[in-house]
């Protein structure tokens, strides 16, 4: 099944948007009772979406908290 997962699961507050894949909670909640079509149309818009993303997600990822500790080392 077509997915635009890449597993950054974290909602900008303001958008609605997930930072990974800039879908709403209600199309990824959904996502397995769409239409490959539907899929398809909604992954279209993805990437305009994305661009009204103004933050990163909260969490650090565990390759940029080794990389801070190294320098703070």
């Amino acid at each position: 099944m077509e997915s635009p997962c890449i597993l950054v699961c974290s909602i900008d507050m303001k958008t609605g948007y997930c930072f990974g894949c800039g879908r709403t909670r209600d199309e990824i909640a959904g996502w397995m009772t769409y239409s490959s079509q539907e899929r398809r149309e909604i992954m279209a818009g993805l990437p305009a979406r994305l661009e009204t993303v103004e933050r990163k997600p909260r969490r650090e990822t565990r390759r940029a908290r080794m990389a801070r500790e190294r320098l703070a080392e």
